[in-house]
C-alpha cells in the first residue's frame, strides 16, 4: 500500500508571526490523532525554511516534515539567487516541490530542467515532488493526456528507476487558485494514466510512486479523492494557509 501524502504549499504567502501561530496549531491538532500510515509536511518559502524546522522540532510527536518549494538544478557555483539541494538538507527539508505550473508558466521551466532538479533532491535523500498537469486549452481539446504523458516521459528518461523514489502531483492548471476542481472521477483517470504510462516503463516503479492531486483541495472534496485507487494524496495550496483546513484535509 501507497502511504497517504498530504503537502501544503504556502506559496509566497508567510510571515514570522503567522508561520509560528500556524505550526504550533497544525502540530497540537496532530498530536491529538491522525490517520495510521499517512504522511504530512509543509512547503514554506525559503526565508522560513530555519523559522518553520526549529517550530516542528519543538512538537512531541514527528507527524509534520519540511518541504522547500523549488531547488537549484546545480550543486554550487555562480548562480546567484539559487538555492541548492545540500542547502535544503542542512535546514531539515524533506521534500521539494519541482516544476509546479508557475514556475513553468512565470519562469519557463522545462521538462529537462526540471529532471535535473529531481536528480539534484534525490542526491540529497529528498524527496522531489514533480508537478506535471494540463492547461484549460489543451483539456478543451482533448489534448490532456498527451500532454502530460510527455511531461512523465521526460521524467522517466532522465531518472530511469530513481522515480520510485519520488512523488508525482498532477495538478490540472485550470484548477489552481480558481475554486475549480477536477471532479474526483476526472482526476482519478490521469492518476491512472500516469500510474499506467509509469507501468509502461517498470510495473515496480509504477506501484511504489505516489501520485498526488493538486488543484482547489478543499476539506469538503478531500475525502472523495482520497477514495480513489490512484489518488495517494494532494499537494494543497490555498486551502493550507488556514491550519484548520490543512487539518481537516489531513484527517479526510
Amino acid at each position: 500500500m501507497r502511504p497517504l501524502t498530504i503537502i501544503g504549499n504556502w506559496k509566497l504567502n508567510g510571515n514570522l508571526a503567522s508561520n509560528e501561530v500556524w505550526v504550533k496549531a497544525v502540530c497540537q491538532g496532530m498530536e491529538k490523532g491522525m490517520p495510521a500510515g499517512r504522511k504530512y509536511a509543509v512547503c514554506a518559502p525559503f526565508p522560513y525554511l530555519s523559522q518553520c524546522d526549529q517550530l516542528i522540532k519543538q512538537c512531541s510527536l514527528a507527524f509534520l516534515r519540511l518541504g522547500a518549494q523549488d531547488v537549484s538544478a546545480h550543486l554550487s557555483g555562480a548562480y546567484t539567487g539559487e538555492v541548492s539541494a545540500q542547502m535544503l538538507k542542512e535546514l531539515g527539508c524533506a521534500y521539494v516541490i519541482v516544476g509546479h505550473s508557475e514556475r513553468r508558466q512565470m519562469h519557463h521551466e522545462t521538462d529537462e530542467l526540471i529532471a535535473e532538479k529531481a536528480l539534484q533532491a534525490l542526491d540529497q535523500g529528498i524527496t522531489p515532488i514533480i508537478c506535471v498537469g494540463e492547461s484549460a486549452d489543451e483539456r478543451n481539446s482533448g489534448r490532456e493526456v498527451e500532454v502530460v504523458r510527455g511531461q512523465i516521459a521526460k521524467q522517466v528518461s532522465v531518472l530511469q528507476d530513481r522515480l520510485a523514489d519520488c512523488l508525482i502531483a498532477y495538478e490540472p492548471i485550470w484548477a489552481i487558485g480558481t475554486g475549480k476542481v477536477a471532479s474526483a472521477q476526472v482526476a482519478q483517470d490521469m492518476h491512472r494514466a500516469i500510474r499506467l504510462q509509469l507501468a509502461e516503463f517498470d510495473e515496480d516503479v509504477a506501484s511504489h510512486v505516489g501520485i498526488l492531486y493538486g488543484g482547489s483541495v478543499k476539506p469538503d472534496n478531500a475525502v472523495e479523492l482520497f477514495a480513489m485507487p490512484d489518488i495517494d494524496g494532494g499537494l494543497i495550496g490555498g486551502a493550507s494557509l488556514n491550519p484548520q483546513d490543512f487539518l481537516a484535509i489531513c484527517q479526510a
